[in-house]
């Protein structure tokens, strides 16, 4: 990646994932001359063919499929650079959290920092799934609460908080409610289904079970015999009437972390972090 410079990078990633050089072209608001030109001073710079081109149509070769993951990444890693910069300016902290998850912990962790001398303003950004991590990641927020084994931190400093196992949320008067517990091979092909959540790309798995985008949308639709649930044990303080939970006995635990970028030397992040793992 010598000598490659970040606007060659933006180019090649526009024509790689277009595979015009018009319409990449338009994307980037200029005219495709210099645009051509400029993929083939990166060619030459670079010893490699990066398109196989014909009169019809533009493909990837396999150096070119090479630098567009290495090229995605790395104009990933740029733009969050400058993110955090700007961040670095502004006052208080953004902190994100899944939307209805660890609220009690959430709370009395605030309630905690403010009373720390020196305690900033921290914004919170509720979030749907997985989008804690993505936020992390990219330099738009600062520190968040994640969910292993639901939420991947690997590259992120974190410290633990809390563990819990988990329970299955049901309907009330749903056959399973008067049992002590249940196992996960009982919760299989469960009537009413599980729900699906979101994937890492924004799409949603095969199945019957109702699409869900945050746990207070899930907990209505269990209450209305739509769902069943399997959630984290902390889910038993938001819920009201209408709903039974029963513990799973074999599912595995769910722990609770505060998790922030590992270049942070941000003195708000440590002091954050340090009440949370006090509390």
């Amino acid at each position: 990646m010598s000598g490659v410079e970040t606007r060659e990078l933006r180019y090649f990633v526009a024509v790689a994932e277009e595979l015009h050089f018009g319409r990449a072209a338009l994307r980037l608001g200029m005219a495709q001359p210099p645009l051509s030109r400029a993929i083939g001073q990166l060619e030459r710079r670079l010893g490699v063919a990066l398109f196989e081109r014909s009169s019809r149509s533009v493909a990837l070769t396999e150096a070119g499929a090479v630098l567009l993951r290495e090229g995605r990444a790395a104009l990933a890693a740029v733009e969050a650079a400058e993110r955090r910069t700007r961040r670095a300016a502004e006052p208080g902290l953004v902190l994100v959290t899944k939307a209805g998850a660890a609220a009690e912990l959430l709370a009395k962790l605030l309630d905690a920092y403010a009373a720390e001398p020196g305690a900033v303003a921290v914004d919170v950004q509720l979030c749907g799934p997985g989008e804690q991590e993505r936020l992390l990641r990219d330099g738009r927020a600062d520190v968040g609460l994640l969910h292993r084994p639901f939420d991947s931190v690997a590259g992120l400093d974190v410290e633990e908080l809390h563990t819990e196992g988990q329970v299955l949320v049901l309907p009330s008067g749903h056959p399973l409610g008067t049992r002590e517990s249940v196992r996960m091979s009982e919760v299989e092909g469960i009537d009413p289904p599980l729900p699906r959540w979101p994937g890492a790309d924004g799409g949603y798995p095969d199945g019957p079970g109702p699409e869900i985008h945050d746990t207070t949308q899930l907990l209505q639709l269990v209450s209305l015999g739509r769902a069943c649930a399997i959630m984290p044990e902390a889910v038993r303080d938001a819920v009201r009437g209408g709903l039974t939970i029963v513990p799973i006995s074999d599912a595995p635990q769910v722990t609770t972390v505060i998790a922030w970028p590992p270049h942070s030397r941000s003195r708000a992040v440590a002091d954050l972090v340090r009440t949370a793992t006090r509390l």
